[in-house]
Parts: structure tokens; sequence; C-alpha cells
């Protein structure tokens, strides 16, 4: 067969969540049918490490795809006819967006659809985009992939999608996450916290991961306590950070609070295997790989009662309210002042990680795509 693949979040240097997941799936999927021909489609120049094997054809495609009107474009006229030059028999896309017109079978992967419960933390053109064409896009996808329960009972119940349209495709954990010797924590505690202790949040600096509720639990945590311990945010901004660092100019402890920025998975995977736990508590989740991140360095976690993060957490978390500072906080104390609440949730980690990998990863969604194909 030759199938076209979406391949315009492989970025060097640049992988987040989806971009992770397509490089993952896609490598694992490829290497596992050298029968079959795969077309990726970028819409920049590629780096030769994106194309796995010989079976592999990629295409640069126009425009560069990164804002709504450029998004049209790409997904409604380069995709469909790129689609019909390389006679494609089905089409993957692995980050929600699809053309709408394409006779071609397709396979649709959507992650969640955050927009429609909270639209306010999306530029409005942005979310204007979303809302009017994602759930174009779920119907007339000929099958859907998604990463959680909740996000399929989400399209379910949200876009009327029967549910034996959709398959659950969990995400994996990179293999760079791992624990490491002590004497290689305590390097990173001082190359990163000046020597101290840390709680650490990983992911963008968008207003849906509630970064705000998280500093104040950190300053009432600090005050309760008197301790050492610093907060490490490591991720880039995205829409805006003003509300940040406003907040950030009004604590008395905002000097134990570090902004890290983008940090490369192999440090990334240091710090996290370093810290004394993973504070993830965004408002909604279709999955939250940081959570596993977290689970196979070893490191307890805190995490949000709401959305696709229970099921993800399992046993393995402090649940909290995400809207209530002082749960956050309450929970960071429980984690430091109680070593048997944290030896209990590091116990249940090595139970829950089991559950997840990029090899079922790969695995789910090749069967979805198969029973598409059926």
């Amino acid at each position: 067969m030759n199938i076209a693949v979406n391949t315009r979040l492989l970025l060097e240097d640049r992988l987040e969540g989806i971009g992770w997941f397509t490089y993952e799936t896609l490598k694992r999927i490829t290497e596992q049918n050298p029968q079959h021909t795969f077309h990726f489609f970028f819409d920049r120049p590629y780096n030769d490490k994106f194309v796995f094997g010989k079976n592999v054809v990629p295409h640069v495609l126009f425009p560069q795809a990164r804002h709504p009107f450029l998004w049209y474009i790409f997904f409604e006229w380069s995709i469909p006819f790129m689609l019909r030059k390389v006679k494609a028999d089905a089409f993957i896309s692995t980050d929600g967006y699809m053309p709408k017109s394409s006779k071609v079978k397709v396979l649709n992967v959507i992650h969640d659809i955050n927009f429609e419960h909270r639209p306010q933390d999306l530029p409005k053109r942005v979310a204007n985009y979303y809302k009017k064409n994602m759930p174009l896009f779920a119907q007339k996808a000929t099958r859907l992939a998604t990463v959680s329960e909740f996000s399929k009972q989400d399209l379910v119940k949200t876009y009327n999608i029967p549910a034996d349209k959709i398959d659950v495709v969990y995400n994996g954990c990179n293999a760079a996450f791992k624990p490491i010797p002590e004497a290689e924590q305590v390097k990173v505690r001082y190359k990163h916290s000046a020597g101290r202790p840390f709680f650490l949040y990983i992911g963008s600096m968008h207003p849906r991961k509630n970064i705000l509720n998280l500093m104040k639990a950190f300053e009432v945590f600090k005050k309760m306590t008197n301790c050492d311990m610093k907060l490490l945010l490591v991720g880039k901004a995205m829409w805006s950070n003003k509300d940040i660092q406003s907040l950030y100019h009004t604590l008395i402890y905002r000097h134990d609070i570090h902004f890290l920025g983008h940090i490369k998975t192999a440090e990334l995977a240091r710090i996290m295997a370093s810290a004394h736990a993973l504070t993830f508590v965004p408002y909604f989740e279709g999955f939250g790989i940081p959570i596993l991140e977290a689970l196979n360095c070893g490191v307890p976690v805190i995490t949000s009662n709401t959305t696709s993060l229970p099921e993800v957490a399992g046993k393995a978390a402090l649940l909290v309210n995400p809207e209530s500072s002082e749960a956050i906080a309450n929970a960071m104390i429980q984690i430091y002042k109680a070593p048997h609440i944290r030896e209990k949730l590091l116990a249940q980690g090595v139970i829950q990680r089991q559950k997840f990998s990029w090899d079922k990863t790969a695995a789910l969604l090749w069967a979805s795509f198969e029973k598409m194909m059926r």
C-alpha cells in the first residue's frame, strides 16, 4: 500500500507531546511494515533522522502550516494534491487535522478537545478554527484514535461520534526517563537548583497548565514548612505568560522559583530523575506524558483529579483539585513531611508504569489502521 502520513510536527530538537507520539509510533510502524511505502508530508525542510527506512519517502509541502489560514491551505489544498500525486491508499494524521474533501480513507488521531471546554485559554482566532473544524475532522475521518478513555468519551459526548469508531491508543514514555544514581542527582541539583531539592513542572506555560495556582501553592508550602525546597518550571512560553510574570513579582519566595525554558530530552530526563516530586496540575489534559516520565524515573507525582489524569496516574499519585492552590500545597506538604506516603506512591508507580510503552502504542495504532482498511 501507499500510506501517506502527516508528519509536520517532526521538528528537529523541538519535539513535544504530539511530535513525540508521531516519532515513536511511526518509527516502529514503518520498520515493522517494510512491505508498505510511507509518504511523509512535512511542511518545511526535514531532518534525515525522521526518514526511518527505505520504505519512507519524504515530501516537503507548501506552506509552513503554523496558523489558521495556513492550516487551511496546507490541509485543504496541498495535502489533497499530494494524496492524488502519490496515489495514496490511506492517510494517517497524528495531530487531529485532515483534509475534509479527500476521498482517501483517513485514520485521524485527536488527542483531546480541550478548546471545547476552555476556549478562553487560546487566541480567539485559533479557538474559532478548532471549534469550527475539529467536529468535521472527527466526523469525516474513516476511523479515529485518541490517547485515553476520557478523551474517547469526550469525543462521543461532545461530537456524537459512535464509540465503536474510536480506538484508545495510550501514549508511551521516552526510554531516556529512568532513575539515576544519587551522585548524579546531586550534580543536577547543583546545576539547576543551587544544590537544593526541588519540585518539578514540565510543560508549556499555557494557561490550561495552571501555572498560577502551582506558584501560589508553592508560596503556601514555603510559608508552612520554612524549608529550602525549590520549584523548577521547564517549558517554553505559549500564547502569553504575562499573568505568570505579574504573579511572580508579587511572591515572597519568588527567588526559589526557577524558569528553565526549553530543555533537551537527555538533560530533561536527568532533571526529572532528580526531582523530589512532579507537580503537574493542569485544568485539562488528554493524557499527561510527564506523569509517565516521572513514574519511569521513580519520582512521586502530584496531579489533578480531573479529565484523563487519574486514568494515567492510577494509584501512583496524590490527586488534587487544580482549582485550589491550598489543595496543591497540602499535597506538597504531605510529600515533603510524610516519607511513608512517598514510598507508597513509588511502589504503586512501579505497577502503573508497566501499562504504558511506545511499543504498545505503535501496535495499537497499527491495529486501528488495519481495522480501518478492513
